[in-house]
């Protein structure tokens, strides 16, 4: 597996956005987040030829172009693409990348002045190709800033990485547990021929066939299945099998099963009858905890959604907080725990202990290990 096998934590329809540019002369800076590869353009505008992605103007003096992109999911990177697929005299020679985390849903001008930290270095980059480096990180960004040295065009920017969830948007209420942007992810597939299983648990509603989970004809014995890991381990209540667009294509039922956390397997939902072009709900009663879940179709056929609505245990809320305030920025921690009431010169030592063990102070465990009582 490599990094380009994890989800792309910028794509528009997961959410991701550009959200400033400091020019955007030649080509819009919103082409660099957009779901589906470039494409090339023959036709030619006022200001010259078009393309697909983020152009800027000659630089004419000292300098260099930066583009800031808002990740649809904050979470850890493990690699950056940046495709100039079609740039071929007018792609950048450079390219960095910066992240930062920043609370809520900052403005412009918060952004520019946020605690931007490496990615990826100063890096040499080639034309018309999908330029594709690994990173070492092991914090959670929110945003991060392209930088092209000095000028030119990118056609896609991809950030590869691992959804790492706001643990206290999770105390709000039943979540689900299986969604990609709360920190669901796949880890098996037993064929994804006609489109990819990450669709499976995306963002939002599919708005046609070729935005789900379909796999190839099965010509021999057994079925079709996706393993997720859940975004920590919890108590499934509600599942939607969503098969919306898939009309001759639909699988003729499905089940699913929960792994515990020592290991044993259990029925959530027994194989049941799908009906094409259908949105399946089903009400689950007195499931245990379970931290990942393997949907089974049978024999074959396609998805449009997974979703799997519920709480976390409390061992699964404590490890879903802990790997969140650990993942944090030291300047981002500081200011989380200062929210939380804690007192500076004590955030200050719990920042630096990370990763935190033993006892805490009440406000600071309720924020990493959830509200008192646990679950659910």
């Amino acid at each position: 597996m490599t990094f380009t096998d994890l989800p792309d934590l910028v794509r528009r329809d997961l959410g991701g956005a550009v959200v400033a540019a400091n020019d955007e002369f030649f080509a819009a800076r919103e082409n660099l987040v957009l779901p589906h590869p470039a494409v090339a353009r023959t036709e030619f505008g006022h200001k010259g030829k078009e393309y697909d992605g983020w152009e800027t103007r000659r630089r004419r003096g000292p300098g260099h172009d930066w583009a800031i992109v808002r990740l649809g999911a904050p979470g850890v990177v493990a690699g950056v693409v940046v495709d100039t697929a079609f740039f071929t005299g007018n792609f950048p020679s450079q390219a960095s990348v910066e992240g930062a985390a920043v609370e809520g849903d900052p403005a412009v001008d918060q952004l520019a002045k946020a605690d931007w930290q490496p990615i990826l270095p100063l890096s040499d980059l080639a034309g018309d190709t999908a330029n594709t480096f690994a990173v070492e990180s092991d914090r959670r960004y929110t945003h991060v800033r392209l930088t092209i040295h000095p000028d030119g065009g990118v056609a896609r920017l991809r950030v590869h990485g691992t959804v790492v969830p706001d643990p206290r948007l999770v105390d709000a209420g039943p979540f689900d547990l299986a969604a990609l942007e709360n920190g669901g992810r796949v880890t098996g597939v037993s064929n994804a021929h006609y489109g990819s299983p990450h669709q499976l648990i995306g963002r939002g509603d599919a708005r046609s066939m070729g935005e789900g989970w379909e796999n190839a004809r099965r010509r021999g014995p057994g079925n079709d299945w996706v393993d997720v890991a859940l975004a920590c381990e919890g108590v499934v209540t509600l599942a939607e099998l969503d098969t919306s667009y898939f009309l001759g294509n639909a699988p003729g039922s499905a089940s699913l099963t929960g792994r515990t956390s020592d290991g044993a397997e259990v029925t959530l939902l027994p194989r049941t009858r799908l009906q094409p072009d259908t949105r399946h709900r089903f009400v689950l009663d007195g499931a245990p905890g379970v931290h990942a879940v393997r949907l089974d179709v049978f024999p074959d056929g396609g998805m449009a959604r997974l979703r799997l609505w519920g709480r976390p245990t409390a061992a699964g809320r404590a490890g879903l907080g802990r790997r969140w305030f650990d993942a944090l920025p030291d300047v981002t921690a500081l200011e989380v725990l200062g929210r939380a009431g804690t007192d500076p010169s004590d955030a200050g030592r719990l920042v630096g202990a990370r990763p935190l063990t033993g006892e805490l102070p009440a406000g600071v465990a309720a924020l990493l290990d959830g509200p008192a009582g646990g679950s659910r």
